[in-house]
């Protein structure tokens, strides 16, 4: 394969020296805070380096909007130019070493010879994706009125066979889940029987549990709307924990923060999979009116931070099969997709730290007592606390950067891609 532009480990060392000066006062000075507070700093830093989260493959690419797309330069043209994408992501953050394939979208001409291609640049593979939203150009039968929950049991069969053949996918490349997401669904009264039509996922569903490895998980993703905007098939957790708890112990569901109503209580329906042993993970992204898909703590940073509060106590508490799938799930439409991806990274790792600032005997005690105005302060301590300077500290010693934004317009990685990527039509990319 031709050698392309990379952004190279000197080049990344030689940015961090000229931040270095104030990164380690920085550190020095919180390290005194957290002191004081019976934390220490160094503990801290090593969950932050710790954490990981996936990309998506789509994500590199310019995201679409409800009217039209608008492509940015140098967008990667194939499964290939995307893992370069997701590894220099990686090689600047150093928190997102494992890639989500969407398929038909990504689908390899040789999977093991993409899988050597990834594990040179670092890179694993998480969850496997299917599609059946739209048709194919070589799809035999449409998914127009539905895929999994089709009336037509030919439909519901190529759908299935579809899923299944992202598991075999997925199982040469080293993934360990699947995600499965419709749109299946109705724009009118009357449109559908709703509880056939359950059950005709169900029963598809079945046939796809069927297939899963031992060691693997299925994740539900449920959708309050579109493109079914009067009835969505999978439209709320309850919908997806009643299916997941139908199919068997492999079944998980899916929490996409965009998936909800306007202020609906997340962390709380975070905290019910949890204590029901259905969480399976979660598309991050943000939301100011519906499925919007902003960048991940852009519009409600404190929101993210109460999910992952509900999470750090999960885990520090040891609840049983606690492993839940992290992956970013975004729409870039006026941003470049790279800096969008990593700074996103970035605010999950400092919602994690954060959330590990929780003085938990404290915030019981307040629970217990019947306190709600010293518990809030409880949270809004770790909320408040800059974590800046442990997050960067993180990124260093693994090798990433400092300040990961400016060394990648430093670089001018962009520029260089456009030279390398002549523009092309109908890249697969956009809002799921």
């Amino acid at each position: 394969m031709t050698t392309h532009f990379e952004i190279n480990d000197n080049f990344i060392a030689e940015q961090n020296q000229k931040a270095k000066a104030w990164l380690e006062e920085d550190y020095e000075h919180l390290g005194k805070q957290l002191r004081r507070r019976g934390l220490n700093i160094e503990d801290l830093t090593a969950k932050a380096q710790a954490f990981q989260v996936a990309v998506p493959s789509w994500g590199v690419g310019t995201g679409g909007t409800r009217f039209a797309r608008f492509p940015g330069i140098g967008e990667p043209r194939g499964i290939y130019e995307k893992l370069a994408d997701c590894a220099t992501i990686n090689k600047l953050v150093r928190a997102t070493g494992a890639v989500s394939l969407h398929i038909p979208w990504d689908k390899p001409d040789n999977a093991a010879t993409l899988k050597s291609y990834a594990s040179e640049r670092g890179l694993t593979f998480d969850a496997m994706n299917s599609n059946t939203f739209q048709d194919q150009a070589d799809q035999k039968l449409s998914y127009r009125f539905g895929s999994l929950t089709h009336p037509d049991a030919a439909v519901r069969a190529q759908a299935v066979e579809h899923n299944i053949e992202c598991i075999e996918i997925g199982k040469t490349l080293g993934s360990k889940a699947h995600t499965v997401w419709i749109g299946d669904g109705g724009n009118f009264a009357g449109q559908q029987h709703f509880r056939k039509t359950l059950e005709r996922y169900l029963e598809s569903m079945r046939e796809i549990y069927k297939a899963l490895p031992d060691d693997w998980r299925v994740f539900m993703e449920h959708k309050m709307y579109e493109p079914a905007f009067y009835s969505t098939v999978i439209n709320d957790w309850g919908t997806s924990y009643f299916c997941a708890t139908q199919l068997g112990e492999k079944a998980k569901c899916l929490v996409d923060l965009g998936h909800h109503a306007p202020n609906v209580n997340i962390e709380m329906i975070v905290a019910r999979l949890i204590q029901a042993g259905k969480l399976g993970g979660f598309h991050f992204n943000d939301s100011k009116y519906g499925d919007d898909d902003l960048d991940a703590g852009s519009i409600k940073p404190f929101q993210l931070f109460l999910i992952f509060n509900e999470l750090v106590d999960a885990q520090t508490d040891g609840t049983p099969d606690f492993n839940p799938a992290y992956m970013l799930d975004q729409s870039h439409n006026v941003t470049d997709p790279i800096e969008s991806l990593m700074m996103s990274a970035v605010e999950l790792q400092r919602a994690y730290v954060q959330a590990h600032l929780v003085d938990r005997a404290v915030l019981t005690e307040a629970q217990e007592n019947c306190d709600p105005m010293r518990a809030l302060q409880t949270l809004k301590q770790a909320f408040t606390m800059d974590v800046a300077p442990i997050i960067a500290a993180a990124r260093e010693r693994a090798g990433g950067a400092i300040d990961p934004l400016a060394t990648y317009r430093a670089s001018q990685y962009r520029q260089h891609k456009a030279a390398e990527r002549p523009a092309a039509i109908g890249i697969s990319a956009g809002i799921v």
